[in-house]
């Protein structure tokens, strides 16, 4: 049986409403009123139903009504945006945390975003880039199967590939780096340069200012970038100028080319000169085209239009065992050597490699930085999220108005949407002036080179995309979510949210500490990685230590009245020479053998020559044995000393007395030597990797480094100048070019702290922009709960009593966030340390201390809010509403 409402009350709603209100929510009137007989009986069905309609008849709802009636659909949607520019001035502390959260997550998303662009486009300045490879010359170690390699090759293979592969490569070039004094009348200037063939200048499609690709034909030309051209020369033309190179050649610029971008790895070549060069400048390297026996040139090529990098690839893989003569490889073909392209576009962002297959490298970080980015944007939308959701009492009454005159749940679907994108496009306004800010400072913290496209319409278009897309991430949920409310419910005032309404919102709490923690933890462990390499034994004292590279060639011979001269200046401890750098390895060689060696162990040593003050110069430790002396004259020819790495590959407790034995490919043997001291390990290479076993050669005549022991006692801005002056007067062409031995070991450490710093910024912001979020969640939670604080202050309750009940629950949201967070930072992190042979491990105090740290910025987060609740006039917060 079908019950009817009273009929004077559904008369009067029909009488006293819109048409539109009573066509669209008669029918749930009567529909929850039969739903009412059904479970309490008619009596109280139509008390209840005479309610709904008085509370219909309020001005709040009627006035609306009237002030829409008029509206159509067409101008409704032009009132969108009105409407939206209304509410972001009605609710000016909700806009501004929405609009300022936003505008940080979009900066830092197209910081990275700027830089990932800048990572992935390395190298695209080259026109040729995706047809520019370098030779990789590996082999197979029959013990491991690991495939191992080197970019230096024999000076023979680029003849081999020019002249057996030309259907392959329209390009070949052999390339021999150099770091040399650049003389110009009474100036000298320290440079980077490049020894190529002719073809290389097209290869790289260098812009040539002045001169041409020919302009390396002749065999004593030099081109310069225009930067070094004009510090050498000024305003003045360099064409047809007369330069000298390291006090050993002249030659002649003919031609001058555009300085390369920091995104190219070419970008350190300040100048280019011809191959036809090197013997002149170098006279070691005449012979060398049939040199088989050492690796001394880095070869590049540049495939035909129609070669593919996989066919080139195949073709040249059996180059060795096809080209080299037959006795060179007899001791080694168990390594089975080949050659591989490395394309141009892995160059800078794969630094290892698998099977000759790049696999890793910076490319980690690319993709690292683009999650946090996307992360941090994510936050920003999570605030607007929540605080759209958190006020939707305030806009419910609004949306039942809107449906009840007829408006489709896509059209305020469309009007939510547009308030986000208003909100957003400011955002993004006042994230462009952010940018405009802090392009400089983040270029020098990211070591980059990056400006805004202002003047690319791809930009723009770029640009318009993000916004829209930002908008719809930030937006869509809040949409779907208020034009859902049923309009019966919410004119009414029966609209309750419940527990459940706030979980979406609690969970995305959650997940906006859980990543803001995640960031705080990676940046700690960056830290402590650092500090774990940094007070790692590195075998020298380098404090007060300057090297200068003896590249004039009237330093040779001079080397002990260099040493005495200065030693007499008061101002130096000791001097020293070798021809290998205290941070970085230089001559690296094999076939060493000793007693007791296994014969299937195949190890190669660093090599490096010094003069007998080398060890009390750099401050190394001898372990065991003595170091070299002057007194003992059988030491230039018959002694060596070894690191501990060594004395370890040998297998020897005590391996003084003992001989190494230096075999040819014939096994032949070259020259053997006793080990007559230990020294503890010198790191050269990389901090985070062990230390290669290493021998050290008396040898004075060979060595091309200097370095000086400042005195303890003496500043460096008092000793360098007397440095200056005495090596001035003895060899007077030369360039006082110097380094301190501290700094370049605190580069190794540069990319880790520059990832560091940047992984701190970003956790700063994450966990601001959390905060932000996190106040205007605890300032709406404490305005509609004031009537109770009210109350219960009446009724005896404490402030203390107050900020308990009210921050509790975001603490408990922060306590779960950790719960969530530690075991991903903890897996993400361990797999990140691994890649460092040399590394930290993740200890529990850090743990502690980030949660404690996300627990105590929440709570001053909240607590001022709170705060200011509870301490309110109870009188006040009664007469509230």
């Amino acid at each position: 049986m079908k019950h009817s409402p009273p009929k004077l009350f559904l008369r009067l709603f029909r009488w006293y409403c819109h048409p539109k209100l009573v066509d669209f929510i008669e029918g749930d009137l009567i529909e929850e009123y039969q739903e009412r007989v059904r479970n309490s009986g008619k009596r109280k069905a139509n008390r209840k139903f005479i309610i709904d309609i008085l509370l219909l008849f309020r001005p709040g709802i009627i006035r609306p009504i009237e002030l829409y009636k008029n509206l159509n659909t067409t101008d409704m949607y032009k009132s969108y945006f009105k409407l939206a520019w209304r509410q972001l001035f009605k609710q000016q502390g909700y806009s501004f945390i929405n609009v300022s959260g936003l505008a940080l997550g979009m900066t830092v998303a197209l910081l990275i975003g700027l830089w990932v662009f800048d990572e992935l486009s390395f190298n695209t300045y080259h026109q040729n880039y995706e047809d520019i490879a370098q030779v990789w010359g590996g082999g197979i170690n029959p013990e491991t199967q690991a495939v191992e390699g080197l970019f230096a090759l024999q000076y023979p293979v680029g003849e081999i590939l020019k002249d057996n592969y030309l259907q392959y490569f329209k390009h070949v070039t052999k390339v021999f780096s150099i770091d040399c004094t650049v003389s110009f009348e009474d100036k000298k200037f320290k440079r980077s340069g490049l020894f190529v063939q002719e073809e290389a200048l097209e290869m790289l499609s260098l812009k040539m200012l002045k001169g041409s690709y020919q302009s390396l034909h002749d065999p004593y030309s030099i081109i310069l970038s225009a930067s070094t051209a004009k510090a050498i020369f000024g305003d003045e033309d360099p064409i047809n100028q007369s330069l000298s190179i390291d006090n050993t050649v002249e030659v002649t610029v003919t031609g001058v080319y555009e300085d390369l971008p920091r995104n190219s790895s070419f970008n350190d070549t300040q100048l280019f000169l011809p191959w036809s060069l090197i013997p002149a400048y170098r006279e070691w390297m005449k012979g060398k085209e049939t040199d088989w026996d050492n690796r001394l040139v880095a070869i590049y090529v540049q495939l035909q239009p129609n070669t593919t990098m996989e066919a080139a690839n195949a073709a040249i893989h059996d180059l060795y065992n096809e080209n080299v003569p037959d006795d060179f490889f007899a001791t080694i073909e168990k390594y089975r050597p080949f050659v591989q392209l490395i394309p141009m576009s892995t160059w800078h962002l794969y630094a290892e490699f698998e099977n000759g297959k790049p696999t890793s490298g910076r490319i980690t970080y690319v993709w690292l930085f683009s999650i946090v980015g996307a992360f941090v944007l994510l936050l920003a939308c999570i605030n607007f999220i929540n605080l759209s959701t958190a006020r939707s009492e305030k806009r419910a009454r609004e949306v039942g108005v809107r449906k009840a005159i007829g408006s489709a749940k896509r059209q305020l679907i469309a009007q939510f949407l547009s308030e986000s994108f208003l909100t957003v496009l400011l955002a993004f306004i006042l994230s462009v002036l952010l940018l405009v800010l802090l392009q400089s400072p983040f270029n020098e913290l990211a070591d980059k080179d990056i400006s805004l496209p202002f003047y690319n319409p791809i930009f723009w278009g770029m640009a318009l995309a993000f916004i829209l897309l930002t908008a719809l991430l930030a937006g869509l949920y809040p949409a779907f979510y208020l034009s859902s409310f049923q309009p019966v419910k919410v004119l009414k005032g029966a609209l309750r949210t419940g527990r459940t309404a706030a979980l979406p919102r609690k969970v995305l709490v959650i997940v906006q500490f859980t990543v803001s923690i995640v960031l705080i933890m990676g940046t700690l462990i960056v830290y402590q990685q650092i500090q774990h390499a940094r007070n790692r034994p590195i075998g020298y004292d380098r404090e007060s230590l300057i090297t200068l590279e003896m590249s004039d060639p009237n330093y040779q011979g001079k080397q002990e009245v260099i040493r005495t001269e200065l030693l007499n200046t008061g101002v130096v401890s000791e001097v020293a020479t070798s021809s290998s750098s205290l941070t970085d390895v230089g001559n690296v060689t094999g076939g060493y053998t000793w007693q007791g060696k296994d014969p299937n162990l195949d190890v190669s040593f660093v090599r490096s020559h010094i003069s007998p003050d080398f060890g009390e110069t750099v401050g190394w430790e001898v372990v065991a044995g003595r170091d070299f002396s002057r007194d003992f004259a059988t030491d230039t020819t018959e002694a060596i000393i070894i690191n501990q790495a060594a004395a370890t590959i040998m297998g020897s407790q005590n391996p003084i007395g003992q001989t190494i034995t230096d075999v040819d490919e014939f096994d032949s043997p070259k020259w053997t030597k006793t080990i007559i001291g230990v020294v503890q390990d010198i790191i050269t290479a990389s901090p985070y990797e062990p230390v290669s076993p290493a021998i050290y050669f008396y040898d004075e005549d060979a060595s091309k480094l200097l370095h000086i022991k400042i005195s303890p006692e003496v500043s460096a801005h008092t000793a360098l100048p007397k440095i200056e002056a005495t090596l001035e007067e003895i060899v007077p062409t030369a360039l006082f070019d110097y380094t301190f031995v501290d700094e370049a070991y605190g580069q190794k450490f540069s990319q880790e702290e520059r990832i560091g710093k940047l992984a701190g910024i970003f956790a700063g912001l994450a966990i601001f922009i959390s905060c932000l979020g996190l106040y205007g969640l605890a300032s709406y939670v404490a305005e509609q709960r004031t009537k109770e604080i009210g109350i219960r202050k009446v009724v005896g309750a404490s402030v203390f009593h107050l900020w308990k009940m009210l921050s509790t629950d975001f603490v408990v949201l922060v306590v779960i966030s950790c719960g969530v967070a530690i075991p991903i930072a903890y897996y993400f992190l361990t797999a990140w340390l691994q890649q460092y042979e040399y590394h930290t491990n993740i200890s529990w105090w850090l743990w502690g201390i980030t949660c404690l740290t996300a627990l105590l910025i929440t709570l001053l987060t909240v607590s001022y809010q709170t705060l200011k609740t509870a301490t309110m006039n109870p009188v006040k917060s009664l007469r509230w509403e």
